[in-house]
């Protein structure tokens, strides 16, 4: 009941022509009177103790239920089921999806996630976010890096079309006819993508595709390569390639950090959108639908933006190692190097 209705009805001494300004029942304006000579205005702003559906579970119970599945398993299994929670808290399996909906708890639900021990995990962290949050002036921001064994995957038979109440379909089994290796770089503050397939991810190949990214960018701009700590990286080669050329300037991310790395969310587009549910006869033909995606991308780049900081980043992972040190002590130190035997420390 808003001020406008109540004045309307404490307004008026009959209480028909209240009902019928406040648009309200009879009854209700007559229990409205009553309560305000009761117990005064204050009280008509509150609902009436008493009022609606009792609950058929008090806290106590909903909290057994909430306790229950985040600190128990199912005998013999990995995560409870509403027809097992409810079969062994003695309640319906809709009151159990109701609770563990009310407090977003989805045990049928798991993702994948790593901790970095990088020793020097900060001093990277750093450096990676900045180029995203502050890119340097007369640069480029490249993110870089292979997707490695595409697999050229032939269904073996067609699938069904989608239509109104069904959904398409797909074999469930297929023709392995190949795999191909794509490099591919993102420019981070334009989204365009520049990529090359190659049948091997050798420091060879990897050459080839820096020598490509020279000539996509003439000139002398420097091109900040942000790359993981994988070994065509860092092979002496490549070093010594990178030494001959001073504009391209490396900066690399935690170990069991790809998710600094940009270029591996437009990994997962690539993949969803194009290649998980293709249906490839070759290894050309699936090369050819990577390049199908990769020139309608540019035709209409889309920028990936970066706004998490080092500080939140920083105590994200600060919670999740606490957890981690609690189940196992000592699994989240940072990782030393093994000296070989004979060699004094």
């Amino acid at each position: 009941m808003n001020a406008k209705c109540a004045s309307r009805i404490f307004r008026k001494p009959r209480p028909s022509n209240a009902e019928e300004r406040a648009k309200v029942n009879r009854h209700t304006v007559m229990l409205w009177r009553q309560r305000f000579l009761q117990e005064g205005k204050e009280s008509l702003w509150e609902v009436a103790p008493g009022r609606g559906r009792k609950p058929t579970y008090g806290p106590e119970k909903i909290q057994a239920i909430v306790k229950a599945t985040l600190q128990t398993k199912p005998k013999g299994m990995t995560q409870w089921s509403c027809r097992l929670m409810a079969e062994n808290q003695g309640l319906s399996k809709s009151t159990v999806s109701n609770i563990w909906r009310s407090h977003n708890l989805k045990p049928h639900r798991v993702k994948t996630f790593k901790l970095s021990r990088d020793p020097q995990f900060l001093e990277k962290l750093t450096d990676v976010v900045g180029l995203y949050l502050n890119p340097p002036e007369k640069a480029v921001v490249l993110c870089v890096d292979e997707k490695s064994q595409i697999q050229a995957l032939d269904r073996t038979q067609p699938g069904l079309p989608m239509k109104k109440g069904r959904c398409g379909t797909m074999t469930h089994d297929y023709k392995r006819h190949g795999t191909t290796t794509l490099f591919a770089a993102l420019e981070v503050l334009q989204g365009r993508v520049i990529g090359q397939c190659y049948e091997r991810h050798r420091h060879q190949e990897f050459l080839k595709f820096l020598r490509r990214l020279d000539d996509e960018f003439p000139g002398d701009i420097p091109l900040h390569l942000v790359m993981d700590n994988y070994g065509t990286h860092k092979h002496p080669r490549t070093v010594a390639w990178l030494k001959r050329h001073p504009r391209f300037i490396s900066h690399f991310v935690p170990t069991s950090s790809s998710w600094l790395n940009l270029i591996e969310r437009w990994f997962g587009e690539l993949t969803s959108k194009r290649v998980r549910r293709g249906s490839f006869f070759s290894v050309d033909d699936l090369q050819r639908a990577i390049r199908d995606f990769l020139n309608a991308w540019n035709e209409e780049p889309k920028p990936f933006i970066w706004t998490a900081t080092v500080e939140s980043i920083q105590a994200k992972l600060s919670r999740c190692r606490q957890t981690l040190e609690q189940i196992q002590p000592g699994c989240t130190k940072p990782r030393t190097r093994k000296r070989p035997n004979g060699l004094s420390s």
